[in-house]
């Protein structure tokens, strides 16, 4: 029973690095990406579809992204629907598809979406420190009621932190990555 709350406990601070992840590549760097689409859906037939399964999303500049939608009926569409995500760029209809042009960030940009990434970052170790908060409390209940001996239970602790300290530093590593690359003009 130990054994299985170390595993899913587990499998919850791998599931808060992947959500990590995945937030970090919608983090504008000074690159296009096409990820920071991910969010933007497009009304396609009245139902609300994310714009990456009803276009093709191509990166031909480092500051460009291009949007090739399946059905041409459905640029404007893609366009109204970049407008209202409000991303922070204007995109211009050549009839076939939508193009995006990234303007360069300023130093200003770069610091602000540092410190947004610092701060995903805190917030995802507060994330793991609660995992490790939680297995500790179902640990230390087995221990009342006898379950598992103390010494099980500062094992099972020790064990706990273990997997805590790897990934708050694997957050860490993560996060110097990001920033390292929003800062590199």
């Amino acid at each position: 029973m130990p054994k299985e709350i170390l595993k899913e406990s587990e499998n919850r601070m791998k599931h808060t690095i992947e959500s990590l992840i995945k937030a970090f590549s919608q983090v504008r760097s000074g690159r296009a990406n096409p990820k920071m689409l991910e969010k933007v859906h497009v009304s396609y037939y009245g139902v609300e579809t994310p714009i990456t399964q009803i276009a093709s999303i191509s990166v031909p500049e480092a500051t460009q992204i291009y949007i090739k939608p399946y059905d041409k009926t459905l640029v404007s569409e893609i366009e109204k629907a970049i407008f209202g995500a409000n991303l922070g760029v204007t995109p211009s209809n050549d009839g076939i598809g939508v193009r995006l042009s990234l303007p360069p960030m300023t130093e200003d940009n770069r610091k602000q979406a540092a410190k947004e990434v610092h701060k995903m970052a805190e917030d995802d170790k507060v994330a793991i420190r609660n995992i490790r908060r939680d297995a500790i409390s179902q640990f230390k209940k087995m221990e009342k009621a006898s379950e598992i001996s103390e010494d099980d239970l500062r094992y099972y602790e020790d064990e706990i932190q273990k997997l805590t300290d790897k990934y708050v530093e694997r957050i860490d590593e993560l996060a110097k990555e990001k920033q390292n690359d929003i800062m590199h003009v």
